[in-house]
């Protein structure tokens, strides 16, 4: 809340201190988008971040191999002019454009790619996504420490502009993944003025020192308050780009964030409050957008953390929810209950496990496991980060465990990047999490599971489940990789360190003025097409 309530009250300041005409609309001379961005980011380094919060700032600031048409979901030339590809599907050669700069004005190469993907990729870095370019030729060993020398891995620097890439086994999404801040390249020269090259956290991502190769470029980062980025001179389409910047305003609390829209002060919001979508509906239809959203809204349990190191414990939680009840009556913007964790349809593929709404079972369960009516069941405390609909859905889940199992539910809420730690280091029992696709493919939900994986954080492991997904790398007959796909997701919903509870739509405001923003269900903004045309003007 008081973080919350800081950007809100800070807002005119910040314009009138960060640059003069705050009131583009007025004066004419500026075209400053102003964005709700729902939380303070965890960090502006691409390569230690995991949300989607960073990854609206991210892709105004630095810019992959490939980018994404958010029209068509297919892939279009990014940093890379042209690319080809092996008649195995294992190579991709790319080109890089002859005019990519960096935004100090220096040349972007191939090298570029492959220092970065080595920063990636390197054992004390500790990227939490290092598992996304698992594809590259011997990264997972890499990574993992197996081997040292990086030039085993599949990414080598022909010439300044050529990039070859050698993969593991045949990735159909691999283009599609260039758009996820774990592909982005990082200048070396910078990142090594500040320290070593997998050292974390040191002070390169901040204004003055900043150094990317996006549309913009940092100009101001008001921990809290607002980051504001501006037009980078340096890109290689900086014509095109029709914004003179954007501010991202870090607002977690939805009801301030929805005033701050209403009193014009925001043009795009995060989300919008559950209690407010009726609201928009009757009275302003044409500022609400609704769209189909590829994300799983879940909860994480703490399998290293009694009761829910018990199977039939994580179980009977999740047969004692009414997901109809909860999207029919509390989030009311159209979301399909989720009765299981991967979106039905997710580029073809659907689940053949599904999860029940069975409290008699569930009773029954917490009775095996030793705790019949909940006597004797450990308080159960959900955290979430703060947010008024992620409290309205635990509130919710708190009322039907109370009553279906007489469990002592509790709730606590953290900051964004308090959260975050707490997930990573499995200090919670229970966790409000949610998964939106990085590519239009089931793998990228499910690999989450695979022990150890960055994106885990339940502690909890399944040789058969790591088994099948590593099959389902190598498989290259469609209908045999989705058999796979299916096993694991069935080991998945059985072992229930998860509890799918939702799949998401995406929902925000939008002023009149924004134009450009083409809906697509990976929620993909792609700054360069957006602009603000003002009636009239």
């Amino acid at each position: 809340m008081r973080l919350a309530h800081r950007a809100f009250g800070l807002l005119p300041a910040v314009c009138i201190l960060c640059f003069s005409g705050c009131d583009r609309a007025a004066d004419g001379l500026h075209s400053i988008l102003k964005v709700g961005n729902g939380a303070e980011v965890q960090n502006l380094d691409p390569h230690l971040v995991s949300g989607v919060t960073e990854h609206r700032v991210l892709t105004a600031l630095f810019e992959g191999l490939a980018d994404l048409d958010p029209k068509t979901m297919q892939p279009i030339p990014g940093a890379a002019e042209s690319w080809t590809i092996s008649e195995d599907k294992r190579t991709y050669t790319f080109t890089l454009r002859q005019n990519g700069r960096w935004s100090n004005g220096d040349p972007l190469t191939a090298q570029d790619f492959v220092y970065s993907w080595h920063r990636m990729l390197s054992p004390g870095l500790a990227a939490e996504y290092a598992y996304l370019l698992n594809c590259l030729k011997n990264a997972k060993p890499f990574n993992e420490g197996k081997i040292t020398n990086f030039s085993e891995v599949g990414a080598k620097a022909l010439d300044e502009r050529t990039l070859e890439v050698t993969l593991e086994n045949p990735t159909p999404y691999f283009l599609g993944m260039q758009i996820h801040y774990a592909w982005f390249p990082v200048h070396r020269a910078t990142i090594e003025r500040f320290g070593k090259m997998d050292e974390r956290d040191t002070a390169w991502p901040r204004p003055g020192s900043f150094v990317g190769n996006g549309p913009f470029t940092l100009a101001e980062w008001w921990p809290n308050e607002v980051i504001r980025v501006v037009r980078n001179p340096h890109y290689w389409n900086a014509g095109a780009v029709r914004l003179d910047g954007i501010e991202f305003y870090p607002i977690d609390n939805l009801q301030t964030e929805e005033r701050s829209f209403r009193a014009g002060e925001l043009q795009l919001t995060s989300d919008i409050p559950l209690s407010k979508i009726e609201v928009y509906r009757r009275k302003h239809p044409e500022l609400l957008n609704t769209h189909p959203y590829c994300g799983a809204y879940f909860y994480r349990m703490n399998v290293t953390r009694p009761p829910f190191t018990d199977k039939r414990v994580r179980q009977a939680f999740s047969l004692a929810i009414d997901r109809e009840q909860l999207t029919k009556n509390v989030l009311k913007a159209g979301e399909p209950a989720a009765f299981c964790f991967t979106p039905p349809n997710t580029a073809g593929y659907s689940s053949t496990a599904s999860l029940t709404f069975d409290i008699e079972k569930a009773r029954s369960l917490l009775a095996e496991a030793g705790f019949p009516g909940g006597k004797n069941l450990p308080p159960v405390e959900i955290l979430y980060n703060t947010s008024e609909n992620h409290k309205r859905i635990a509130e919710a889940l708190q009322r039907m465990w109370r009553q279906s199992l007489n469990a002592d539910v509790r709730l606590m809420n953290q900051d964004w990047k308090v959260y975050l730690s707490s997930l990573n280091s499995l200090d919670y029992s229970m966790a409000r999490s949610s998964w939106i696709a990085d590519v239009l493919d089931p793998v990228n939900f499910l690999e989450c599971f695979l022990t150890n994986g960055g994106n885990n954080r339940t502690g909890w492991s399944s040789p058969d489940f790591d088994r099948l997904i590593g099959q389902s790398y190598a498989e290259v007959d469609e209908d045999a990789r989705r058999r796979l796909l299916q096993g694991a997701e069935a080991i998945l919903l059985d072992e229930s360190p998860i509890i799918p509870i939702y799949f998401y739509v995406w929902k925000f405001l939008k002023a009149p003025e924004v134009k450009g923003l083409t809906p697509n269900p990976l929620g993909y903004l792609r700054w360069t097409e957006i602009y603000l045309e003002y009636a009239g003007s």
